[in-house]
């Protein structure tokens, strides 16, 4: 069930990358050059994208996978690489089309089906794994957790998310960027501390035929994210 919270955001997160940032993003995803400080957000974000693959199985011939909040679809490529069928789903029109457009000789013909609509939307089917890299980031962490229930159902082996954990260093970011005005914002990040979360999910009814399995946290500039792993019981 999708809560009215949730949908706000969503439809904060389409505008800001659809219409503020597709560009920003698209370089910041790419070789080309960028700012120091943005070049310690790619570092992040390649080795949190390694992380998580290496949380996968090396070989996904014949598994599907989710791969919830695509971005310009890095993830996507490498996951289909290893054999996977993936559904690359973002709400942003824009990187939606530069993860196609990128796809193209990078990964087998037909792995990657690109959608543009919510990570949630149930016609999709059943897959084997999700992975939520840097998707939820934005959400409040009862959202983040309810998105875990109802994608639970149609997962199979295991569920990989990050969050942004809540560290002295996030909060003053937090607090900075809500001086910016309002255009100027990009969607807030919602900093929730470890233990909170992890104990949300052991909490959830519907969560208890799922294990908690690894994590880590990569800190690289002015990137922190944590990942977490959920494997089915």
């Amino acid at each position: 069930m999708q809560t009215t919270t949730y949908q706000s955001r969503r439809s904060q997160i389409e505008t800001y990358f659809d219409r503020t940032a597709a560009d920003a993003w698209a370089r910041l995803t790419s070789d080309a050059p960028v700012s120091g400080i943005r070049a310690t957000v790619r570092a992040g974000r390649d080795e949190m994208r390694q992380t998580l693959l290496s949380w996968l199985p090396a070989d996904l011939t014949g598994k599907r996978l989710l791969d919830a909040g695509c971005g310009t679809g890095a993830f996507a490529i490498e996951a289909a690489r290893r054999g996977a069928q993936v559904l690359a789903i973002d709400v942003s029109p824009s990187l939606v089309k530069i993860a196609r457009e990128r796809s193209e000789g990078l990964a087998p013909e037909g792995s990657i089906i690109h959608e543009v609509g919510d990570m949630l939307d149930g016609q999709f089917g059943i897959f084997d794994h999700v992975v939520a890299m840097d998707s939820l980031i934005h959400y409040h962490p009862d959202d983040m957790v309810q998105s875990l229930v109802t994608l639970a159902p149609r997962i199979r082996r295991s569920m990989l998310m990050t969050f942004a954990p809540k560290t002295p260093l996030l909060a003053a970011m937090h607090f900075v960027g809500r001086a910016f005005p309002r255009g100027d914002r990009a969607p807030a990040i919602e900093p929730v501390a470890e233990r909170s979360l992890k104990a949300r999910i052991k909490g959830e009814r519907q969560l208890m035929s799922w294990n908690l399995g690894q994590d880590r946290r990569i800190s690289r500039g002015f990137y922190t994210s944590h990942a977490l792993e959920l494997i089915r019981k």
